[in-house]
């Protein structure tokens, strides 16, 4: 890490979270590493901007500044950003990555999905110099719960087909837990605006020859009737998009 640099950036898409947004949040600063948080509020409606903007109010910020009709505020090691209309998970990426000022990148959904302790476990392999993208894998022997059957056939299948067109060996393309060396994000222009961003980022890694490395991950899994989002029209724009940018092309 370059000296007086901050070492990792923890980049927070949210839409419509309010339920999570605060424990999330909580776990993710509880982390001992140090770090920066940048969540972008992709125009929630069901409170979770409210409770981000009274959460600067409360910390007497007088940092915002107008932003696209939606604004950004900094406070200590977190970020806010308001989109000013719903785009997309991709497009929340774009804005934070564009933020983020840590010489490593992780993504962390704000659900409760995902376990922020798995940080150290994901940071390891770049800092020892093995890895350029590390994957947090659901399926290498980490606790987990909650995955349905045709949620794990649809992930297995895009899995395999995103390693035929990259000639990698993942297991869990789809995860969110992704992990990147600052260097690497910067060499990548996120196109896709919603979920097809996740093979889209593994295509393009993979086209500049980064160095992959999975590591197993804790995952509690929940439903639509939880607010899980990603459906099956997104798994049909995820095979468009692993042929897309194939890296036979």
């Amino acid at each position: 890490m370059r000296s007086g640099e901050i070492e990792l950036s923890v980049v927070v898409p949210v839409f419509n979270e309010r339920q999570s947004i605060e424990l999330i949040l909580k776990r993710i600063q509880d982390v001992d590493l140090e770090k920066e948080i940048v969540i972008v509020d992709d125009c929630s409606t069901d409170g979770t901007r409210e409770f981000l903007e009274e959460l600067a109010r409360a910390q007497r910020s007088s940092s915002f500044k107008p932003l696209d009709g939606g604004g950004e505020i900094r406070i200590d090691n977190l970020q806010i950003i308001f989109q000013n209309r719903n785009q997309g998970k991709g497009a929340a990426l774009q804005r934070g990555f564009r933020s983020a000022r840590g010489d490593v990148v992780v993504i962390q959904d704000a659900d409760l999905e995902y376990d922020p302790q798995d940080y150290p476990r994901l940071l390891a392999p770049i800092r020892a110099g093995a890895a350029d993208v590390v994957i947090g894998s659901r399926f290498l022997g980490g606790p987990h719960s909650g995955l349905s059957f045709w949620h794990y056939m649809a992930n297995k299948l895009l899995t395999t087909l995103s390693n035929v067109c990259t000639n990698l060996s993942l297991t869990d393309m789809e995860t969110c837990y992704k992990m990147f060396r600052r260097e690497i994000l910067d060499s990548i222009d996120i196109r896709q605006k919603r979920f097809g961003c996740e093979p889209e980022i593994v295509a393009k890694a993979a086209k500049l020859g980064c160095r992959f490395y999975e590591v197993p991950i804790s995952y509690c899994g929940r439903g639509r009737k939880e607010g899980k989002k990603i459906s099956w029209k997104d798994g049909l724009e995820a095979v468009w998009v692993i042929i897309r940018y194939s890296a036979w092309k």
